[in-house]
């Protein structure tokens, strides 16, 4: 019997060692430096504009160069008076506006004051895999946060490692990746970190949990068929 628990035991911990994602990626402090807590003013601050949102363009002073309601194109561009097509998608509001300024400055107007605002973002999406209810590519609607998009795969398994939850996003053209856990910000521990358009949520697999089921699976079947000795 004790070199049979000795097994179980040496497979546990095999299998949660396994079960770690690349000590390479950043946890803590540093994921939410890269993948900041959600917030509604944050959000706005950081939304970049995508190909097929609806944004208003205001020229202060300047009614024949506003634009209302003008979509951004497949390819990311916008279609502007004066200025011809200029790339859009990528660039927050305040950066697509600083980007006008320069571009009116340097031939039409003096000292021109742009602001961009976004009235209707396109339909966005997030996958959720790994250990969770129900895997898949979900539609954002509006701000969202991790536990939410958790929420959309209807929760994890009681397999997952819940402190092991990757998001991965492009960040400057770049994939990157961040390290959550789950469990802490459950408990007010922890941030809950902002899901963006295109991100990619994993949930870690705890092989240990996993195979702890199999074993207290297995000892219930022993106990039931086990030879009764009289």
């Amino acid at each position: 019997m004790r070199g049979w628990l000795a097994v179980i035991l040496l497979a546990l911990l095999s299998a949660c060692a396994g079960s770690r994602v690349s000590e390479t990626l950043p946890r803590g402090a540093a994921a939410y430096q890269m993948m900041p807590a959600a917030s509604s003013d944050q959000t706005v601050a950081t939304y970049r504009i995508s190909p097929l949102d609806v944004v208003d363009i205001t020229v202060f002073g300047e009614p024949d160069l506003s634009v209302k309601a003008i979509q951004v194109d497949a390819a990311g561009e916008l279609s502007l008076p004066l200025v011809g097509n200029v790339h859009a998608a990528g660039s927050t509001a305040s950066e697509l506006s600083r980007k006008l300024e320069g571009l009116f400055g340097a031939k039409y107007l003096k000292d021109p004051k742009v602001t961009t605002t976004v009235a209707k973002g396109a339909s966005q999406k997030v996958a959720v895999q790994g250990e969770v209810a129900q895997p898949g590519v979900f539609e954002l609607q509006g701000p969202t946060s991790l536990l939410e998009a958790l929420s959309m795969a209807k929760g994890e398994l009681r397999t997952a490692a819940l402190d092991q939850v990757v998001v991965f996003r492009n960040i400057n053209g770049q994939r990157m990746g961040a390290v959550f856990d789950v469990r802490a910000i459950r408990e007010g521990k922890a941030d809950d970190p902002q899901i963006v358009g295109n991100d990619m949520v994993v949930v870690g697999f705890s092989g240990a949990r996993r195979l702890w089921r199999d074993v207290v699976s297995s000892a219930s079947l022993f106990n039931v068929f086990r030879p009764v000795i009289p």
